[in-house]
C-alpha cells in the first residue's frame, strides 16, 4: 500500500455492535436483519449530528471516529435514549439492543479502513458493557469537562487481550433530570476555526498524555526488605494528607478533616491496618514517595488525593497505590456540591475495602460508613474545631468548644461534634483554665453519657466517657467503657495508647504494654511521650531491664531520662 495513502493521528473512537444478534437472526433472519440496519442507520445519524464520522458498518457492528471524547459519549447517550423508545414500539421479541465502547488512542487510516491500537481498544471495551449501555476509557473519562450533565459508574481495572497494563474503564449515563448537550451548529463553528484548531490540538495533548502516561512511569516499588517494620499478615494503609488545591490556607483545615476522617472510617474495619493520621500527617507539604512512604511505615497500600473547594463546589482526587508493585490499583475524581461530601467519602472507604479484596461483615461495614450528621454546616464546624490545638493554651480550647456548639446547635445528636466539645471541657478541667473545675468536669460526663446513648455504636463516644469516669476515679465504669469502645474499634492507635492509661490503674499491665506497642506500630511517628508511657508500664509490670532500656531509647536530654529511670 503506497505510504501517502496511509495517515497515523490520535483519535476518538466508538465500537457498537448488537447484543445477541446470533439469536435474533435466529427467530426472524429478514426482519432482524432490517432491524439491525435501522439501528444502525439511526445510530449514524445521530454520529454524525455530533461531528463524528461513521468509518465502518459491518453486519451487526458499527464504527465511528470523533475528535471529541464529549461528543462521542453525547452522541452515544443520545442514540440509547432514542433506541430504548424505538424498541418500546415494538410488540415482538426481535428488539435489538446495541452495546457501546468509546476510547481514545492512536489509529492509522488507509484508503478510508481505520486500525490501530484505539479501535482494538473501543472493540474490547465494547465487550465489557452491557446491552443497553456505554463504557468508557478512563483516558476519555478524563478529557470529559466537567460541565457536562454526566454521571460515571467506576467500573474498575481490566485486564484487556492483547494491551500490557490493566485499563480503566466507567460507565457513562446522563444525570438524572438533565437534558443532553445539543451539538455545536456547523455555522458557529466557521466562525470560529481558529478557536476549533486549538481545541483539536488541545483534545490531541490531552489524548496523547493520557494515552502514554507519563506520569505512570509506575511508582518505584517499594522494597520488602528494606521495609522499617515487617509488614502485618492483614492489608495495610497509609493515608497521605490530602493536598488543599483551592489557593486559600483557611481551607486547610476542610482537606485534613477530611484526611482525618477516611483514616478513622478505615480504622473501624478490623480486617484492615491503618497507620494513624500522627505518622501520615508528618509527610504533610512534602515531596516524598510513595516508595518512601511505604519503606518507613511499613504498609503495603498508600492511598493520596486532593480536595478542591469553589464556592459551594467540591472536587475530590483520589488513588489507591501498590507500592509494592508500583500499580496504580484505583483513582477517581468526583465533582460535586459540598453537601455530597459525606457520600463521597463512604465511595472511597467503600472502593478500597472491595479493591483490597477482604472480607467485611455486613454489620461492621455499616457501622464504619454510618454518617453522623446529614448537616454540612454542622460537618464544617466541627472540622474547625478538630483543626484547632486545643491542647495548647486555654484560648484555642475555647475557640474550639465554640465550633463545636454551633454543630451541635445545627445537629443536636452530633455524636462527633458532642465528642469534641467533651474533650474541651476535660481540659479546662485537666490544666485548671476553668474557674469552676468541679464543673467542668460534671459538664463533661453528662455530654459524655448522652453521647454515648445517642451513638452506642460509635467507639470516640465510648472513649470519651470512659475518660470522663477515669479522671473521676470510677475505675471499673472506665474499664467498662473502654471495653466497649475496644470492641468497636481496636486499630486506633490514640485511642489505644489512652486505653493503657486506664489498663495500668486496673493493675494490666500485660495488657497496657501490649496496646501500647500496637499503638507504636499504627503510628510509626508516634510522640516520645508514648515511650515514656511504655517505659512506665514496663516499670509497673517488674520489667527494670526493659523499662530503662525504653526510656534510655529517647531522644529526651539525659537529665530527664535519668530523673525518670
Amino acid at each position: 500500500m503506497p505510504q501517502n495513502n496511509r495517515t497515523g493521528k490520535l483519535a476518538v473512537i466508538l465500537h457498537a455492535d448488537v447484543a445477541g444478534s446470533t439469536d435474533l437472526v435466529r427467530q426472524d433472519e429478514q426482519l432482524a436483519h432490517d432491524r439491525i440496519q435501522t439501528t444502525f442507520r439511526r445510530f449514524g445519524d445521530v454520529i454524525i449530528k455530533y461531528h463524528g464520522s461513521v468509518r465502518e458498518l459491518r453486519g451487526d457492528a458499527l464504527l465511528a471516529e470523533f475528535e471529541r471524547a464529549s461528543d462521542a459519549v453525547t452522541a452515544a447517550l443520545a442514540f440509547q435514549d432514542d433506541q430504548l423508545k424505538y424498541l418500546s414500539s415494538l410488540n415482538d421479541a426481535i428488539q435489538p439492543t446495541v452495546r457501546v465502547g468509546i476510547a481514545m488512542g492512536e489509529v492509522i487510516i488507509a484508503d478510508d479502513t481505520i486500525t490501530g491500537e484505539g479501535v482494538v481498544l473501543a472493540q474490547r471495551l465494547e465487550q465489557l458493557s452491557e446491552p443497553g449501555t456505554v463504557v468508557i476509557q478512563g483516558s476519555a473519562y478524563e478529557a470529559i469537562p466537567g460541565r457536562f450533565p454526566f454521571e460515571y459508574d467506576n467500573l474498575g481495572e481490566h485486564e484487556v487481550k492483547g494491551f500490557d497494563e490493566p485499563v480503566k474503564v466507567y460507565g457513562a449515563r446522563l444525570k438524572g433530570g438533565a437534558e443532553l448537550p445539543q451539538p455545536t451548529p456547523a455555522e458557529h463553528q466557521t466562525r470560529n476555526t481558529l478557536f476549533a484548531l486549538a481545541s483539536v490540538t488541545a483534545v490531541a495533548v490531552v489524548v496523547a498524555l493520557m494515552w502514554l502516561k507519563p506520569w505512570e512511569v509506575r511508582e518505584e516499588p517499594a522494597s520488602v526488605e528494606r521495609m522499617a517494620f515487617p509488614l502485618p499478615n492483614k492489608p495495610s494503609i497509609a493515608v497521605l494528607p490530602f493536598d488543599n488545591l483551592s489557593g486559600d490556607e483557611e481551607q486547610e483545615y476542610f482537606s485534613d478533616g477530611i484526611t482525618n476522617d477516611i483514616i478513622t472510617d478505615l480504622s473501624k474495619f478490623k480486617g484492615l491496618f491503618v497507620i494513624a493520621s500522627n505518622s501520615t500527617f508528618t509527610y504533610k507539604g512534602k515531596p516524598v514517595k510513595v516508595q518512601q512512604v511505604a519503606e518507613e511505615l511499613g504498609v503495603r497500600y498508600v492511598l493520596e488525593g486532593s480536595v478542591q473547594t469553589t464556592g459551594d463546589r467540591i472536587r475530590i482526587n483520589a488513588q489507591l497505590i501498590d507500592a509494592t508493585s508500583g500499580h496504580h490499583l484505583w483513582a477517581e475524581r468526583y465533582d460535586r456540591n459540598v453537601g455530597d461530601m459525606f457520600a463521597i467519602q463512604n465511595e472511597i472507604i467503600e472502593t478500597i475495602v472491595s479493591t483490597l479484596a477482604f472480607k467485611v461483615e455486613t454489620a461492621e461495614r455499616e457501622q464504619a460508613l454510618r454518617t453522623d450528621t446529614e448537616s454540612s454546616d454542622a460537618y464544617v464546624f466541627y472540622l474547625k474545631g478538630t483543626a484547632l490545638p486545643i491542647r495548647d493554651n486555654k484560648e484555642t480550647n475555647a475557640k474550639a468548644a465554640e465550633l463545636y456548639q454551633k454543630a451541635i446547635d445545627l445537629d443536636p445528636n452530633y455524636a462527633k461534634a458532642i465528642s469534641g466539645l467533651v474533650w474541651t471541657h476535660v481540659n479546662d478541667y485537666q490544666y485548671g483554665w476553668s474557674e469552676d473545675p468541679e464543673t467542668s468536669l460534671r459538664r463533661a460526663l453528662e455530654l459524655a453519657q448522652k453521647v454515648a446513648t445517642v451513638a452506642s455504636d460509635d467507639y470516640e463516644s465510648h472513649w470519651v466517657l470512659g475518660y470522663v469516669y477515669l479522671l473521676q476515679r470510677e475505675f471499673d465504669l472506665s474499664e467498662a467503657a473502654y471495653e466497649r469502645a475496644y470492641a468497636l474499634n481496636p486499630n486506633d492507635a490514640e485511642f489505644l495508647s489512652n486505653m493503657a492509661t486506664t489498663l495500668l490503674y486496673l493493675g494490666r499491665t500485660d495488657e497496657a504494654i501490649e496496646g501500647i506497642k500496637k499503638a507504636m506500630r499504627l503510628n510509626p511517628h508516634h510522640p516520645e511521650s508514648l515511650v515514656a508511657d511504655l517505659g512506665w508500664a514496663y516499670y509497673d509490670a517488674g520489667q527494670y531491664e526493659e523499662s530503662v532500656k525504653t526510656f534510655r531509647s529517647m531522644n529526651a536530654p539525659p537529665t530527664w531520662v535519668h530523673r525518670n529511670l
